[in-house]
């Protein structure tokens, strides 16, 4: 009986440890993607965000990486070509002309921003992208970026953004990173089945 007891108690144990190492790295699962810029045909700057992948975009456009900027994430419904929305406006005031920047107004998922990305690519002959996103989104957007690109030669680099709330090793203490790096793993698991 003690050995049984003894050996539940281990067992228990292990997987209790296992469970709390696996939670605890899920941020450096989720973030492990990101890259270093380099000289690109284009930056993505994804939707989704509340200026920061807007800036980090800019600051790569101004830093020489890319001659050409596609902004996504604009709903084709509220968008007007002579009225700048508000996420074009902030990239110019930022430093990058107008005629740098080219508007998806297609895309309302990851899925469809690197399908559509692929296709603008093919048209202009652009062999490589730097896709600005938020860290712990790059996991999902490797995946589904890779299958985008799939049997082609173009290639892409995630740039993370740098939020203020992030941190891949302590992402359970801030809320807001806590319920993005929850909703990232259950959107894996959706692309998993639907899109991979």
């Amino acid at each position: 009986m003690k050995v049984f007891v003894k050996v539940t108690l281990i067992f228990l144990f292990t997987v209790s440890s296992a469970a709390a190492i696996f939670f605890l790295s899920l941020g450096f699962v989720v973030s492990l993607h990101a890259g270093n810029p380099e000289q690109s045909d284009v930056i993505i700057v994804l939707g989704g965000d509340n200026g920061l992948r807007v800036r980090k975009g800019a600051e790569l456009y101004k830093a020489g990486y890319a001659a050409h900027v596609i902004v996504t994430g604009i709903d084709e419904k509220f968008y007007h070509p002579g009225h700048p929305n508000w996420r074009e406006r902030r990239m110019m005031a930022l430093g990058v002309p107008k005629n740098a920047i080219k508007v998806d107004t297609k895309s309302t998922t990851s899925w469809e921003e690197a399908e559509n990305t692929s296709d603008t690519m093919k048209k202009k002959g652009w062999k490589s992208a730097l896709v600005v996103s938020d860290p712990p989104h790059m996991l999902r957007l490797y995946e589904t970026w890779s299958k985008a690109f799939e049997g082609s030669s173009k290639k892409f680099i995630l740039v993370p953004t740098n939020p203020i709330w992030w941190h891949p090793m302590l992402w359970w203490k801030n809320e807001k990173s806590y319920q993005f790096v929850m909703n990232e793993i259950k959107k894996n698991l959706f692309y998993a089945v639907v899109y991979y």
